[in-house]
């Protein structure tokens, strides 16, 4: 059977790392944490639990995530954040596969609870994630935000049936702060690879990511708490091409 190492990043999770590094305890041979300098008891419950944890000031999410995935030892790498835990089916699906894996990257859906409910459309599932992969044919881009796992070409990458489940948000003041955090760094990203919004994206964007997550992913069919998450998340598309606009503008009128 492979050797498989599991990778968190942290800061600040004592409400989700027990959780997290629970449901990899059967399969794990190595865990790592690379905590940024959290200030609740995260180091130390992730130590109870096994974890080698590494302080390292913050890098960005991807180079973050890339510093922890040098630090390990085996070939196979399980990337979660510290708000995810393996559920039980998916965790023996790992287990199987690493006896005799065929591809060295897999995805799997991710299943998004949110103020106490599991979310099954609003776009927010199935939401598929790569997350298993052998290190020499994977790494993270270094986006500022919602950074993604880029894989070597002509590597095939194999799908699991059972989900991660993350723990996303507990209430909506909560999706609220981390959209418009996220929306903000995402149109600095935006700005800094000089990709300047249309006018459909300015005023039109957000409307049209609400009916399309709301409407046509069903969102409706989540309740009251679908609408929410559509809404929040129209809202964040917004003001990401909004804020940049400004910074453009910005910009230009200091040339």
């Amino acid at each position: 059977m492979e050797l498989l190492s599991v990778v968190v990043i942290t800061y600040n999770e004592a409400k989700h790392i027990k959780r997290c590094l629970d449901s990899v305890q059967d399969i794990a041979n190595e865990i790592i944490v690379v905590d940024s300098g959290s200030t609740d008891h995260t180091v130390v419950i992730a130590q109870s639990c096994g974890a080698k944890v590494i302080h390292q000031d913050w890098l960005g999410f991807g180079s973050q995530k890339n510093f922890a995935d040098s630090l390990t030892k085996n070939y196979w790498i399980l990337s979660l954040d510290a708000d995810e835990a393996l559920s039980c089916g998916l965790k023996e699906e790992i287990r199987v596969t690493l006896k005799n894996p065929e591809f060295k990257v897999y995805s799997m859906n991710r299943r998004n609870r949110y103020c106490g409910k599991w979310l099954r459309h609003s776009g927010w599932y199935p939401d598929t994630k790569l997350r298993l992969f052998k290190k020499e044919v994977a790494c993270w881009n270094t986006n500022l935000v919602h950074e993604i796992l880029e894989v070597n070409p002509n590597t095939s990458i194999g799908k699991f049936k059972f989900d991660i489940l993350h723990y996303s948000f507990d209430s909506i003041h909560e999706h609220k702060q981390r959209s418009e955090k996220y929306a903000l760094l995402g149109a600095e990203q935006l700005f800094l690879k000089g990709k300047i919004p249309n006018f459909f994206k300015i005023y039109f964007g957000g409307s049209f990511r609400f009916f399309r997550d709301y409407v046509l992913r069903l969102g409706f069919l989540d309740g009251r708490f679908g609408f929410w998450a559509c809404k929040i998340s129209s809202q964040a598309v917004s003001l990401k091409y909004k804020e940049t606009m400004r910074l453009f503008k910005e910009t230009k009128e200091r040339i």
